[in-house]
């Protein structure tokens, strides 16, 4: 019975981050690391931001991470060799999602190395991004094409 519980909660897990596998930390980030970066206005920046401090959101993240942890130590013994892309791209923006509020980037990983593009609004947050790309499991390499830029002010 156990195993069976184990099994049907695992399965939902999966639909839950297969749901959710825009690598994207905002609707307004690029949705490619080819796309043109554009800067944020201020109202999108300040959404982003709420929505990546939000308790619910916070939470959601934490699971993608954690089911995704989950899945590669079943399935792949908890190796980082032979992580799938998807799975690295989706750990590593909902990592930086979570640590770097108000950006907007988009993250793609190709044989584990790591880009990321988009905007974050201080050199600050912009330092921390290959750190914490490099705190998850299959992370070979880091590429960053991001841009610091301050939300843009309305002009009335």
């Amino acid at each position: 019975m156990k195993k069976i519980a184990t099994f049907l909660a695992s399965g939902i897990l999966l639909f839950s981050v297969a749901a959710c596998n825009d690598a994207k930390t905002s609707s307004v980030a690029p949705n490619s690391t080819q796309d043109e970066v554009k800067t944020p206005s201020a109202e999108e920046a300040k959404d982003a931001k709420q929505d990546a401090t939000s308790e619910t959101r916070r939470k959601q993240l934490n699971e993608d991470i954690r089911a995704r942890e989950q899945r590669n130590n079943t399935f792949n013994a908890g190796a980082a060799e032979k992580r799938s892309d998807k799975d690295v791209a989706s750990e590593v923006r909902s990592k930086l999602e979570a640590n770097i509020p108000a950006s907007a980037l988009v993250v793609e990983t190709k044989n584990g190395v790591v880009t990321v593009s988009g905007t974050v609004p201080t050199q600050q947050q912009y330092d921390k991004i290959a750190n914490l790309t490099k705190e998850i499991k299959g992370v070979q390499g880091v590429e960053i094409k991001a841009t610091v830029a301050a939300a843009k002010t309305e002009k009335k």
